[in-house]
């Protein structure tokens, strides 16, 4: 049977309330709570679960900031969708900022805000989810990390299953990393087969440049985890679709070195880590976490960042279209030499026709 979303309306104008109150009941199958001042939304939706939320900006007991910080404080997934009187583009920004999902205004067109709704209610489903998901990897790293203590005594008493405990104890580790991975990729449905898409190519371009199986191997796992440091970048700033501030771009070019420490026990990963941190380095030195250049940057590490740049391009975001294979390959191109090996590029256009 299909989950019937709940849906809270803030504004004090009541009839206007009413309006959306009965269309949203009627057109779209929505439960719908109504409150007319900040304040007694802000108690209601605390002592209840909302799918999402319609407020007006501009009620006369609170400010939008100050609603909008009492939502996310309660439930930092919230779905937010304001109602602006009049279109506001600089408003729009500033609430954007604060964490608003979209914004509606005169005349209504309820189409699209039944659209509205239903995406951002199963976006917030999802978001909980997702959540509970992470607990449970967490969860099951601890039971994996005790487990590991009685494998490694069993081990030394027995050292004859050695390859065989190590062989399994590795697998299980990759396969709850991968998860917490692909876990991170799915937080946003612009990127849920990111990692995926970004391991095809590199692994393309390394084949090309004769690399050998196991360089290749280690290529394709790094590209899986490469993202898995976004884990600490909050949802607000990756599915953000207007511009990074200073302090938000901080923390997304922090996820490379995020990452290898959260890999960092995984000793038997260090050359997967090794990748995962310099995927954002630059061939000319002005890439990140630390600025290396040249060849002081892992070969495999320069491939991950052609085929991560590459699929970036060609993938839709929030806040832009794809580019055509053509503009992407063209940029590519153009920064071969600078933000890329030209030796990796070079191998990349001889097989980026295949995919």
């Amino acid at each position: 049977m299909e989950r019937t979303y709940r849906i809270l309306v803030i504004n004090d104008d009541e009839s206007l309330a009413r309006y959306l109150r009965e269309k949203l009941i009627i057109n779209g199958g929505f439960d719908v709570s109504f409150k007319n001042t900040g304040r007694e939304g802000l108690e209601a939706f605390g002592d209840n679960t909302f799918d999402a939320i319609i407020a007006r900006h501009g009620l006369p007991d609170i400010s939008s900031r100050e609603l909008i910080e009492g939502l996310k404080k309660s439930n930092p997934d919230c779905i937010i969708i304001f109602f602006l009187p009049e279109p506001e583009p600089q408003t729009e920004k500033e609430l954007s900022a604060l964490g608003v999902y979209d914004f509606i205004s005169p005349p209504i067109n309820i189409e699209k805000l039944l659209f509205l709704l239903r995406k951002g209610s199963e976006l917030h489903s999802f978001l909980v989810a997702n959540h509970k998901l992470l607990q449970g990897v967490q969860e099951r790293n601890l039971a994996l990390q005790k487990q590991n203590t009685l494998l490694a005594k069993r081990i030394e008493e027995s050292t004859q299953n050695l390859a065989r405990l190590y062989g399994d104890l590795r697998s299980t580790y990759m396969r709850t990393i991968k998860v917490l991975a692909q876990a991170i990729d799915a937080r946003d449905h612009y990127t849920h087969s990111h990692s995926e898409n970004v391991a095809q190519y590199a692994t393309a371009i390394a084949e090309e440049m004769s690399l050998s199986a196991d360089e290749i191997e280690k290529i394709r796992e790094a590209c899986e985890l490469h993202d898995l440091g976004k884990i600490g970048v909050g949802d607000s700033v990756l599915t953000k679709t207007s511009t990074l501030t200073a302090e938000e771009w901080s923390q997304i070019k922090r996820h490379p070195a995020t990452a290898a420490q959260i890999l960092e026990p995984l000793t038997f990963l260090d050359d997967v880590i090794a990748l995962v941190k310099e995927h954002h380095e630059h061939y000319d030195g002005n890439g990140y976490p630390i600025g290396l250049k040249g060849s002081e940057i892992l070969l495999g590490a320069r491939i991950i960042h052609v085929a991560d740049a590459y699929e970036a391009m060609r993938a839709a975001r929030p806040y832009r279209t794809p580019l055509s294979k053509e503009e992407a390959i063209a940029e590519i191109k153009r920064n071969s030499g600078g933000q890329f090996d030209p030796k990796v590029v070079e191998a990349f256009l001889r097989v980026v026709d295949r995919f």
